[in-house]
């Protein structure tokens, strides 16, 4: 549906931005679109499904990227407060 109206005349960022997702993520909907890989067909659909699963998959990474630096930047500070005496508590 997004591909759509993309196609009837509305920019891509202006779709995006109507349906809250990302841009490029539109732009690669598109050129799959016309390439006869995204669809209607339940193959297309699959397509679909594995761009969110990948997305998920990013988001996944990043958050534990992120949970690993709060945990040595913890560790860290914890270090440090010990060799002047005061603990936080961490």
């Amino acid at each position: 549906m997004a591909v759509e109206l993309c196609l009837s005349g509305k920019g891509t960022g202006e779709v995006a931005e109507e349906l809250g997702i990302n841009s490029g993520l539109l732009s690669r909907w598109k050129r799959e679109y016309k390439r006869g890989i995204l669809g209607s067909s339940t193959s297309g659909s699959k397509k679909v499904l594995s761009a969110e699963q990948a997305e998920i998959a990013r988001l996944k990474k990043e958050l534990r990227e992120a949970k690993l630096e709060r945990d040595i930047l913890k560790k860290a500070v914890n270090i440090f407060s010990r060799s002047d005496g005061r603990s936080t508590g961490l």
